[in-house]
C-alpha cells in the first residue's frame, strides 16, 4: 500500500508546476515485480491526471491575482501563453506529458477556460499513454 500511495504521490506532484519524475518511481516499482502492473498503471495515471487538474483549477482562479506583486508572469507573457493556446487550442492537451512544457500547458487552459470534461479526457488520453509507452519500454527492454 505504502508504495502505491508513494507512486500516486510522485505523480500528483510530477504533474504539477514542481519538479518531480513519477517515472522513475513507477520503473522501481516496475523492476521489483512484485506489483501488478495494470494497478501501477492506473495508480500513476491516476496521480498524474489529478495533478493536472490542480494546476486546470489554479488557472482558472490565477487571473484574479495577475496584479498582485508576486504574480508568477507579467502581462506580457500572460498575453502570449494566451495567444498561443489560443492558436493550437485543446488539442495541444494532448501534449500534456511532454516534459517542461506539459504542466504549463494545463494550467494555461484553466486561465483560458477551457471546459472541464474536454480538459479531463484529453489530458488522460495523454498521460495513459505515456505511462503506457513507458512501461511497455520496461517490460520489453528489461
Amino acid at each position: 500500500m505504502i508504495a502505491y500511495l508513494g507512486l500516486f504521490g510522485a505523480a500528483l506532484i510530477a504533474a504539477t508546476i514542481l519538479p518531480l519524475q513519477s517515472e522513475a518511481v513507477l520503473v522501481g516499482l516496475l523492476l521489483t515485480q512484485e506489483y501488478p502492473v495494470l494497478i501501477l498503471f492506473l495508480v500513476a495515471t491516476a496521480g498524474n491526471v489529478l495533478g493536472a487538474v490542480i494546476n486546470w483549477f489554479l488557472g482558472r482562479f490565477l487571473l484574479s491575482f495577475r496584479h498582485k506583486r508576486w504574480f508568477p508572469a507579467d502581462e506580457q507573457q500572460l498575453l502570449r501563453a494566451q495567444v498561443w493556446y489560443r492558436r493550437y487550442g485543446r488539442w495541444s492537451l494532448l501534449g500534456s506529458w511532454l516534459p517542461v512544457i506539459g504542466d504549463p500547458l494545463t494550467l494555461v487552459a484553466g486561465v483560458m477556460r477551457e471546459r472541464f470534461l474536454p480538459f479531463l479526457l484529453l489530458v488522460t488520453l495523454a498521460k495513459a499513454g505515456r505511462y503506457l509507452a513507458l512501461i511497455w519500454a520496461t517490460v520489453v527492454w528489461l
